[in-house]
């Protein structure tokens, strides 16, 4: 009897090792926006870390998490580091390809809840009358624990919850005349 219970128990560990194994290897977060604001202006929230705190979803869940800035000040080779409380974690992020009203590629480096690395990327696109839609990705790799926990998990309604209300705030921003 405990020969078919130990047996039965191996024969479900190895379906479940089989199951995480096939779940895809890589994942995709995506979300956009249109905005009454030129790109340059959008654009301008992006590239500069600095002005993140305005818009960031992340800002508002630890608004104690202690940041720092590296690098240039703005655009290519800009560097943002955190590390907050245990729902916002700690890392990095470096602006690693930057065009004015176009694009802005960012390399981020997880530290704390888990080590990853992901690419996430601005794409600014003029959509008439002065407006801009904003497309924001993040592209990353899933490991086998990545792969485990994506079965509990969906990273796309994770992620992409927080990246809606970024760009609702940066939308909001851009979007107020100034004073």
């Amino acid at each position: 009897m405990l020969k078919k219970i130990l047996l039965a128990v191996a024969a479900l560990v190895v379906v479940l090792l089989v199951v995480v194994a096939m779940q895809p290897g890589t994942y995709h977060v995506e979300r956009s926006v249109t905005m009454a604001a030129p790109a340059d202006a959008v654009y301008a929230q992006v590239a500069d870390f600095h002005k993140w705190d305005a818009w960031s979803p992340w800002a508002k869940i630890d608004p104690a998490c202690k940041n720092t800035f590296e690098g240039a000040a703005s655009g290519t080779g800009a560097v943002f580091a955190w590390d907050g409380n245990d729902e916002v974690g700690a890392g990095r992020m470096t602006i690693t390809e930057a065009k004015p009203s176009e694009h802005v590629g960012i390399r981020l480096d997880f530290l704390r809840p888990f080590e990853d690395t992901a690419m996430s990327d601005f794409h600014f696109q003029p959509a008439g009358s002065g407006s801009t839609t904003v497309r924001w990705t993040m592209d990353g790799k899933n490991n086998f624990i990545g792969k485990a926990f994506c079965l509990f998990m969906d990273m796309d309604k994770m992620v992409g919850d927080s990246y809606e209300q970024g760009l609702a705030s940066m939308k909001a921003i851009v979007e107020t005349p100034a004073k």
